[in-house]
């Protein structure tokens, strides 16, 4: 099989259209193979290691995770995948380990967050982004939490979230408190809860 053939194919193997320096020498092939597909514009490079196909649909949210494997949706952004707020985010949120650091995430349009350990890993699950593909986000009930501590969220959008969240028969009061004392916010949760419970 020529080069040019087992790109494609790895191309092809790809739900999202998306293939990693990782994947191309597993499969036996030299990095440079990789200039040439960028050359010729049939893929295009989307940050160190990462190429897309040059006609597939862009998912930004993806892209990002895939450039920062140890992102983790937050705040705002997570509300918006949650579908707790209608907003659209002008720039997306993530949280990473603290000491975590990557030139490049200084040049990306992100809200950078930190997190000690043992907060970073709590309550993360996985969601499908507007474009079906695979998110790290924090839950629901952690995302709440988050919101309200520090600042940077509009208060509106604050609001709306927690309103819909009280009205919601998903809810898990249990969850949310225990996370909002694990991350000392339940004072803050407590007064939302008994105006809207």
């Amino acid at each position: 099989m020529a080069n040019r053939e087992k790109i494609e194919a790895l191309l092809k193997s790809s739900l999202n259209g998306t293939i990693t320096t990782e994947q191309v020498t597993a499969a036996g092939l030299h990095r440079s193979v990789l200039q040439k597909c960028v050359d010729n514009g049939e893929i295009y490079r989307l940050g160190r290691g990462l190429y897309m196909r040059s006609d597939a649909w862009e998912d930004d949210f993806y892209l990002l995770q895939c450039k920062y494997g140890r992102g983790i949706y937050s705040h705002d952004t997570a509300l918006y995948l949650h579908g707790y707020s209608d907003r659209t985010p002008a720039q997306y949120t993530m949280t990473f380990p603290k000491g975590y650091n990557s030139c490049s995430l200084k040049e990306e349009k992100i809200i950078v967050r930190r997190a000690v350990p043992e907060n970073y890993s709590l309550g993360v699950v996985e969601l499908l982004s507007p474009c079906g593909n695979p998110l790290h986000v924090y839950d629901l009930e952690k995302t709440l939490c988050d919101i309200l501590r520090g600042s940077g969220s509009d208060i509106q959008i604050v609001n709306a979230a927690m309103k819909k969240y009280a009205a919601s028969k998903g809810k898990d009061i249990h969850k949310l408190m225990k996370y909002a004392e694990h991350l000392r916010v339940k004072p803050k949760m407590l007064r939302y809860m008994e105006i809207l419970l």
